[in-house]
């Protein structure tokens, strides 16, 4: 029998402290959540490598490195609403509702959907909100929030998702060029949103997020 707990901590010591992440908050998350229960079956042994699990439908888990480090960057607070874009299993999910006061996870697959609902109950994680809906609208009937974190790649981020950014609010983004992409973070003062650049990583564009070529010549 695969000794998942192990494995949890040497994800934990050699992939998410080694890149500078140290907030309790995030490393209890990490150390508790069991991620191989919000991967496919045929994914579990995958489900601490140093890597993004691919799910199909432009769907991932990003690695946990990318993960921590974005938590780190927009440091929840214990008060605050997230909303969590493209959540698949609901991974991500799990670990932000120990450090947030409710997240609302937005995923489009319906089959996704079903079985992170299942899975966050099973985790116990009553403070999350499954919304079925497109990734790129987001859930503006939550809203607005405190944080956004985007699960996956964007070439851009549309305006509708930016406007659910609560004043004095931030946003996390991989805004990737080519293979390599930047970690952005969203800062929202007077209606705008202020991008800083946070650190380098590597996912997938998400359905939604692919720019938009329509005034291309």
């Amino acid at each position: 029998m695969t000794d998942f707990a192990s494995r949890r901590t040497m994800m934990v010591d050699t992939q998410v402290r080694p890149s500078d992440v140290t907030k309790f908050p995030i490393i209890d998350a990490m150390l508790h959540v069991p991620r191989e229960d919000f991967v496919p079956a045929a994914k579990r042994e995958a489900a601490y490598m140093g890597e993004n699990i691919e799910l199909g439908g432009g769907r991932m888990v990003l690695e946990p490195r990318t993960l921590a480090k974005m938590l780190d960057a927009l440091n929840i607070e214990r008060h605050e609403l997230v909303l969590d874009i493209g959540a698949a299993y609901g991974y991500s999910s799990a670990v932000v509702a120990r450090m947030a006061e409710a997240v609302i996870a937005v995923e489009e697959d319906e089959t996704m959907a079903a079985e992170a609902t299942e899975a966050l109950s099973a985790e116990g994680a009553d403070n999350v909100v499954v919304h079925v809906g497109p990734l790129g609208v987001g859930a503006p009937e939550h809203g607005p929030y405190d944080v956004v974190m985007i699960e996956g790649g964007v070439a851009q981020v549309p305006d509708e998702l930016l406007a659910q950014v609560k004043e004095g609010g931030r946003i996390a983004a991989l805004f990737m060029q080519g293979a390599l992409g930047e970690m952005r973070i969203g800062y929202k003062h007077g209606g705008k949103i202020s991008w800083r650049m946070a650190f380098n990583a590597g996912a997938g564009v998400l359905p939604g997020f692919a720019r938009d070529h329509a005034f291309a010549l």
